[in-house]
């Protein structure tokens, strides 16, 4: 038996003392940055994507400018990514996208998000809920982990499982500071290697 409704709203709050202020570790002065950092950290680090950002962003300020440069252009800024060559024509693909389809602005609705190059739903639920404060919950490697471990979600879910059972189990207001928490739980205490995940939150 999985978690209850009551119980997963406890191990939020548990974490909510754990790790107050809990707020996405990727740097961005606007919307389309945060959605080009989000692209960027598919199996990378924050820390790594933070690394690169300020130059690939002096370059390449807005989507119009992105969009008019061909991949191998955007590819020695993040190089030191992995998979950055398939990232570089995701970005140019999905600038073009936004300025021809969208007037140059970042669409606010996940069917929008997902219609561009290199979108898919996990990056679509971090820009709606960090950038529009739109109720979303991304379910990535942490977060998956976490939930499995806590006894959340079967040990056989799948992303999008995870997502539906955690929308279900939490209050829409809790989802995208649930998410925020759920990843910092995964990157810095329910980690990979840990054998401890629950004991971190027995006593906040």
């Amino acid at each position: 038996m999985t978690l209850n409704s009551e119980e997963v709203l406890d191990i939020i709050h548990r974490m909510d003392r754990l790790i107050p202020d809990a707020k996405s570790e990727l740097d961005y002065d606007d919307p389309f940055h945060m959605l080009v950092a989000v692209m960027l950290s598919a199996q990378s680090t924050d820390k790594q994507v933070n690394k690169i950002a300020p130059a690939l962003f002096e370059a390449f300020p807005n989507p119009e400018s992105m969009s008019q440069v061909t991949a191998q252009e955007v590819e020695p800024y993040i190089k030191t990514l992995g998979l950055y060559r398939n990232k570089a024509k995701y970005l140019v693909s999905a600038a073009k996208d936004i300025v021809d389809k969208f007037d140059g602005k970042i669409p606010d609705n996940r069917k929008d998000l997902m219609s561009l190059s290199g979108v898919g739903r996990k990056t679509a639920n971090v820009v709606l809920s960090v950038v529009f404060d739109t109720p979303a919950i991304a379910v990535d490697t942490h977060v998956e982990r976490v939930c499995k471990r806590l006894n959340i979600v079967p040990e056989d879910a799948t992303p999008v499982q995870v997502e539906k059972i955690l929308m279900e189990k939490l209050p829409e207001k809790y989802w995208s500071h649930a998410h925020q928490l759920l990843v910092l739980f995964g990157r810095y205490y329910c980690t990979a290697r840990s054998k401890k995940c629950y004991e971190y939150l027995e006593d906040v």
